[in-house]
């Protein structure tokens, strides 16, 4: 039998599976473009009766909400990016350049609020919160984001940390520079890249954060999300869609500049 024969239900196994993969990816995006392009979509019809930009215009009006609750998700992210590198670089440098005994335990820490169901602690935090009036706050808000970009923060700035080439310090150092002008002029700006990451990567998870504005920020603050959960579950579909899709552009825009500076020597030494 020839070889060309034997390879086909290989082949065709294969084109089945990256079908199936391409289905699951580009399904749900497809059918939020559709969700946010009609007009009237009513079952049994497969697809929307008719199309038009009626809720584009009622997102983007000053009644609909989506820019200012846009603002404040992109400030919100901001600060906490800000945030969360305050204490991630000299964290970062010091797991990294510091011979610390109990170095894992510390890195593990970080990771607690990932490990641990969310809503227990968000309730747990909006009554302590409350007392001290932080609830309903931007700074409240802020570190509800912050607790979790931390955990991205810390890990990727000490891998970042880590895979700077300690001789290059040396050198400066032997050449006379003192500690702090060493580590602004020479491991600071061969960490960057990865500082740069791990910034991108707070911004994102701050920005599609919904679980802790509810239960922080409800009534005072509202984010992106917070807007695109009211209009899903009024049953405003094409409205939930259409804010859907205004986070989706900077989180893959970010995600190329990701790719570009999050090296595979970064990579490494995460964890280390």
């Amino acid at each position: 039998m020839p070889a060309a024969i034997l390879r086909w239900p290989r082949t065709l196994l294969v084109a089945l599976a990256l079908a199936l993969l391409a289905f699951a990816i580009f399904g749900p995006l497809a059918n939020l473009f559709l969700w946010a392009f009609a007009e009237r979509w009513y079952f049994p019809n497969k697809l929307p009766q008719e199309f038009g930009l009626t809720f584009w215009g009622r997102v983007f009006s000053a009644r609909g909400g989506a820019l200012e609750s846009l603002g404040t998700s992109v400030w919100i992210a901001l600060l906490t990016v800000v945030f969360s590198l305050a204490v991630a670089i000299p964290a970062g440098f010091a797991l990294a350049r510091l011979k610390l005994r109990w170095r894992g335990l510390i890195l593990l820490a970080f990771l607690l609020p990932q490990a641990v169901p969310n809503i227990p602690v968000y309730i747990n935090i909006a009554r302590v919160f409350y007392e001290i009036g932080l609830n309903g706050t931007i700074l409240g808000v802020v570190l509800v984001h912050a607790a979790h970009g931390l955990v991205l923060a810390v890990w990727i700035a000490s891998a970042a940390f880590a895979s700077v080439d300690p001789s290059l310090e040396e050198a400066s150092r032997n050449m006379g520079a003192s500690p702090w002008t060493c580590f602004r002029t020479v491991t600071l700006p061969l960490a960057l890249p990865g500082l740069i990451a791990s910034a991108i990567f707070v911004f994102l998870e701050s920005l599609d954060e919904f679980t802790g504005t509810y239960f922080v920020g409800v009534p005072d603050v509202t984010t992106l999300p917070l807007l695109m959960f009211n209009a899903s579950n009024g049953g405003n579909y094409q409205i939930a869609s259409i804010t859907a899709l205004l986070l989706l552009v900077p989180s893959i825009a970010f995600m190329l500049v990701v790719e570009r500076f999050l090296k595979a020597d970064v990579l490494a030494s995460v964890g280390r």
